[in-house]
């Protein structure tokens, strides 16, 4: 542990798990019970399960006692294995997600957890498996904006076009002289992070998991380049919604006061 960093309170422990091709990295905190429901934590894009470690060590006892808590990394994200391919697919994360339960909790229903881009695939798996889900939470994961048919031509040929530049190689994540530029960078994102001196040391925590070093003594964000490519299809509104119906979970959805992304949906 380095000094002035934040002290984990709940210690998790890592897995790796053969999902569909992938060796998928998780966070476990806790042993699976037979008759308590596994809570599983879903990140958000660009993100890392590692950052739930703060709402992990925050669950009272009572809550956290004989509970299995699961966080694993996305595809292409933080130690799981990226994908061999020069673009993501939404819908891989539901099948991600599907195998996952499959692994973590066999028949039984989980409670389950999304934050922004890990909450829009939650409340969309959990209109096609209403069965596997026993409460939902969505944490800021209402999006992406509407599309409309019409922009589908200019669409494509931007999605094309970013392949090409990411064959190029001109399509990069930003390299950091130091690990102290990680956090910074992190605060940057999210104020809130460097508010008081406890705050800064959860900065300097994450971005050792939020990072890692290159053999050039640089620190690079744990994400695949490849999900900067948008998708090449518009989002389907009457699709989405007609998953959320399908939603038979009791379901919370969390509205961050200081959203940043909400001005890029144009309401």
């Amino acid at each position: 542990m380095i000094d002035g960093m934040y002290q984990v309170k709940r210690i998790s422990r890592s897995e790796f798990v053969p999902i569909r091709n992938h060796k998928y990295h998780v966070r476990v905190w806790g042993e699976a019970q037979p008759d308590v429901a596994p809570l599983m934590l879903m990140h958000g894009w660009m993100d890392v399960g590692a950052s739930f470690q703060f709402l992990v060590d925050a669950l009272t006892d009572t809550f956290a006692s004989g509970r299995q808590i699961i966080a694993p990394d996305w595809r292409g994200f933080g130690l799981t294995s990226a994908a061999p391919v020069d673009h993501y697919w939404f819908p891989d994360y539901l099948a991600d997600l599907d195998f996952l339960l499959d692994h973590y909790a066999g028949e039984r229903a989980v409670d389950l957890v999304g934050h922004s881009m890990g909450g829009n695939a939650v409340m969309q798996y959990a209109g096609a498996r209403p069965q596997r889900i026993r409460r939902l939470i969505n944490i800021e994961g209402f999006g992406v904006p509407r599309g409309r048919s019409s922009s589908a031509p200019k669409r494509y040929a931007y999605w094309m076009d970013e392949l090409k530049a990411l064959n190029r190689g001109e399509m990069k994540l930003k390299a950091y002289d130091s690990v102290e530029a990680v956090a910074q960078r992190l605060i940057k994102t999210n104020p809130r992070l460097g508010r008081d001196q406890a705050a800064r040391d959860r900065a300097q925590w994450l971005a050792h998991h939020w990072a890692s070093r290159t053999a050039a003594g640089q620190w690079e964000i744990q994400g695949d380049v490849a999900h900067k490519i948008r998708g090449a299809t518009v989002s389907n509104l009457d699709e989405v919604l007609a998953l959320y119906e399908a939603i038979t979970a009791p379901t919370l959805f969390v509205d961050a006061a200081e959203d940043s992304l909400a001005g890029w949906y144009d309401g």
